[in-house]
């Protein structure tokens, strides 16, 4: 007999999500933090009122690949290619550091370090996979309050946030391709290009098709519509027959609808979507699945210094890329300190890694520790290191 306990679920969500998300926008925080917090308090580490169920775990994964979605719309390839150099070597830092200091943290507390086997290293990596990513809003909406969103530094922490997260879905995509150990590294690496090679012919032939149906019908709510099957069907073709992430797969569907006529359109439409429904569900049920049961003063210890490695890496990092660039010392502090805030991808991809297999759950308080504390203290440390009274101006030294 069907049971109708989610449609309480739901709405229980939904409301604690939006209440806890208006809170915390008060004082001028994303309302991503007060959806955490909402699941953590309903979910087994507080009230236990709302437990993991099938239809909050497929939801929660449809929010997922909607996300993943938005995220690939809102990507700007024109402004990419305006950075170019600079924010791809400040990306590519302000991922290494991170991925490395992980993979470190992570093999220190388990003890398996110096003696890794291929599991324990690809459990590890995933770790430092999590702290690669970079969750910007926060820092626009700061950089913007504060007039210096146009700036050098402004203009490179942007840049350099969206190539950021396009190499952690990079790295996840051949992370998670093997956590089958009886599959080839070789064959692992050919399916992840044929996968490439297929999405890029998705992308002429779609930005054909859909540009024809741009002008033939206009802004029409058909488009949304087709935009989203045409992201489910990408997903579950690169998850099904190459073994990739399905995130992987809407966010590319989301870079190529990105570029076609009425794309802003289409993003409007999936935003009220999301932020309606899938959006609350999935970062809920991240609060949800997080048990405080297991944090001992090891787990607690293990948080701490994840902690200071998730902020030290993105500074130093990504710093050190500005640097190279030829960015004054003071704006490559800002740059580093613009990247220190994780978000959404972080969560998407602690919440991949336990789908597959590849991070204990033990770990999930200590990243949700993180997200929260990094995404609360990045304002403030903007402000701090963009204070005007102190704050010459600076130029590049090109």
């Amino acid at each position: 007999m069907l049971s109708y306990g989610f449609f309480l679920d739901l709405a229980i969500i939904l409301l604690s999500t939006k209440l806890l998300g208006l809170m915390t926008r008060k004082i001028r925080m994303p309302q991503v933090v007060g959806a955490l917090l909402a699941g953590l308090i309903l979910g087994p580490a507080l009230l236990n009122v709302v437990h993991e169920s099938d239809f909050i775990d497929k939801m929660a994964e449809l929010g997922v690949i909607v996300l993943m979605f938005s995220a690939g719309l809102e990507t700007d390839l024109k402004e990419l290619k305006k950075c170019g150099k600079a924010s791809f070597i400040i990306a590519v830092l302000g991922v290494l550091l991170p991925l490395v200091g992980g993979l470190v943290v992570a093999g220190l507390f388990a003890g398996n370090l110096a003696h890794m086997t291929q599991k324990e290293l690809l459990e590890n990596i995933f770790i430092g996979v999590v702290l690669t990513a970079t969750s910007v809003s926060i820092t626009v909406e700061t950089l913007r309050e504060m007039g210096k969103l146009k700036s050098p530094s402004g203009t490179a922490i942007l840049g350099a946030a969206v190539i950021d997260d396009v190499l952690g879905i990079i790295i996840l995509t051949v992370i998670s391709s093997f956590a089958d150990p009886s599959v080839s590294i070789v064959s692992i690496l050919v399916r992840i290009l044929l996968f490439f090679v297929f999405a890029a012919i998705c992308a002429f032939v779609f930005y054909y098709i859909f540009n024809k149906m741009s002008d033939k019908y206009g802004k029409k709510r058909r488009l949304p519509i087709y935009s989203l099957a045409f992201c489910l069907i990408l997903a579950y073709i690169a998850e099904e027959f190459f073994g990739v992430a399905d995130i992987t797969g809407a966010f590319l569907a989301g870079i190529i609808i990105s570029n076609v006529t009425h794309s802003d359109y289409v993003s409007e439409k999936l935003d009220i979507t999301s932020y309606m429904l899938l959006s609350p569900i999935f970062f809920a049920s991240i609060g949800i699945k997080t048990s405080v049961e297991n944090m001992d003063m090891k787990i607690i210890l293990f948080a701490v210094v994840l902690l200071i490695i998730a902020i030290l890496t993105k500074v130093v990092g990504c710093g050190l890329g500005a640097r190279m660039c030829g960015y004054e010392s003071k704006e490559a502090v800002q740059i580093g300190v613009g990247m220190i805030s994780r978000g959404e991808v972080a969560l998407i991809v602690a919440d991949k890694g336990a789908s597959i297999g590849l991070m204990n759950h033990t770990y999930f308080a200590p990243l949700i520790i993180v997200v929260i504390i990094t995404t609360i203290i990045t304002p403030i440390l903007l402000k701090v290191v963009y204070n005007n009274k102190n704050n010459k101006k600076v130029s590049m030294s090109r």
